[in-house]
């Protein structure tokens, strides 16, 4: 059976995650190797490209979660108004590297 993880450290992503409904299998702050993962599954998060290529490459799907975040808010931890505030969504990526 195929999951879905979650992988986020920011209460209001969460928040944000659980009001909107998704179905999620999973909850982590970081993703490393103790987390397995098979083919089929799927990543929620803010990863960088490098871990996403190679979450792709092992027949993982990938959906990041995106904010139209202003200069002021950059670095901060967000309340629930100021992450609405910003646009969030889930957009999903593929990612191949180059050789």
């Amino acid at each position: 059976m195929n999951k879905t993880l979650f992988v986020s450290r920011h209460l209001a992503t969460i928040e944000w995650a659980k009001v909107n409904g998704l179905n999620i299998d999973a909850w982590v702050e970081h993703l490393d190797e103790s987390v397995a993962l098979k083919p089929g599954d799927h990543v929620i998060g803010t990863l960088p490209i490098n871990i996403v290529e190679k979450l792709n490459s092992q027949g993982v799907t990938y959906s990041h979660f995106s904010l139209d975040i202003k200069k002021d808010l950059r670095g901060k931890e967000l309340t629930m108004e100021q992450l609405l505030s910003c646009q969030p969504r889930l957009d999903s990526y593929s990612v191949t590297r180059n050789l």
